[in-house]
């Protein structure tokens, strides 16, 4: 095992990583305020074709600023998207689980039928913007040779741990939902807070599309998040709802998935590659299973999760 093949599986591991970590964090916020959205696979999948199509057609005008503006433009394509999951399952008090499942059904469909004109076409990588001379040698590789959304990653995940536990405005998010009718009886709008905790999924979650369409594979195919999003709705559960348990879970879930690609290039024939393929899915499974059986994470989910609040009822 040489030393290039240690810097070319970190890196590895750090990129794939990279998407789960930003759709789970968003997800954590979410369910932090006592709504649980399973559309987080659609939503990533509409930001990965909205980052796609205008890194594509406005990226010649925009220069240098092009892979920038495809981002924001997949954040506010998730934000939007998710707002339709808000909408029915807050306002309207329908069911979350099956609000949630029609948006992931809605955002695949929707970005197969946006995405039908890119098949095939590919736009400029999303790579470091780090000089040369800080990415030419190997240990400058593992450190400075990623994509921005990967820094911005971290950050989001340090910074959304400090809000929730350091800040006011996290201590609201989370009493709204730990217990919704107390919280609007002292006169918070837990509506509106939970309103902007999904956008702010939302928002993460078509960023982490647009990681697959920009930075992984700087083209377009259908249904390229390949399930990461049901991945990153398992590590919210498998981190009991904690931001430092997210990061090592993520980069657990990475070096499956690196173990993953690695074996399938190495040639091993004792194992078929559907085997590998489906592993992280059967590990996230089997996490969340041994965590239920201990009633770990059940302690620790928030009270209201998955639970209606109609003020006016």
């Amino acid at each position: 095992m040489t030393l290039a093949f240690i810097i070319d599986a970190l890196i590895t591991v750090v990129g794939v990583t990279t998407p789960i970590l930003l759709a789970a964090t968003g997800e954590l916020v979410a369910e932090k305020s006592g709504v649980i959205n399973l559309g987080v696979e659609g939503m990533m999948l509409i930001g990965a074709i909205t980052a796609f199509a205008v890194a594509f057609d406005f990226g010649p005008d925009l220069g240098d600023a092009a892979p920038w503006v495809a981002v924001i433009a997949a954040a506010l394509a998730g934000a939007a998207s998710s707002m339709l999951f808000a909408v029915l399952a807050l306002t309207l008090g329908s069911n979350q689980v099956a609000t949630g499942l029609a948006l992931t059904i809605f955002g695949i469909g929707l970005s197969s039928l946006i995405g039908a004109g890119y098949v095939g076409m590919t736009v400029p990588a999303f790579d470091s913007f780090f000089p040369e001379r800080l990415t030419g040698d190997p240990v400058g590789r593992v450190v400075f040779g990623y994509s921005p959304l990967v820094y911005f990653a971290l950050f989001m995940v340090f910074a959304v741990g400090w809000f929730l536990n350091r800040t006011r405005a996290g201590l609201v998010l989370r009493a709204v939902g730990e217990n919704d009718i107390s919280a609007h009886s002292i006169g918070y709008p837990v509506l509106r807070i939970r309103y902007a905790a999904i956008a702010f999924g939302g928002a993460l979650a078509g960023i982490a599309g647009s990681y697959f369409s920009m930075v992984i594979t700087p083209m377009w195919a259908e249904q390229m998040t390949a399930g990461r999003g049901w991945i990153a709705l398992a590590l919210v559960v498998f981190s009991g709802w904690r931001a430092g348990r997210l990061l090592l879970g993520a980069y657990f879930f990475g070096i499956l998935m690196t173990l993953e690609l690695y074996a399938k290039a190495s040639g091993f024939s004792f194992l078929p590659s559907q085997f590998w393929a489906a592993m992280p899915y059967i590990m996230a499974v089997v996490v969340l299973a041994v965590i239920s059986a201990r009633g770990v994470a059940g302690s620790e989910a928030p009270s209201c999760l998955g639970r209606p609040f109609m003020p006016n009822a």
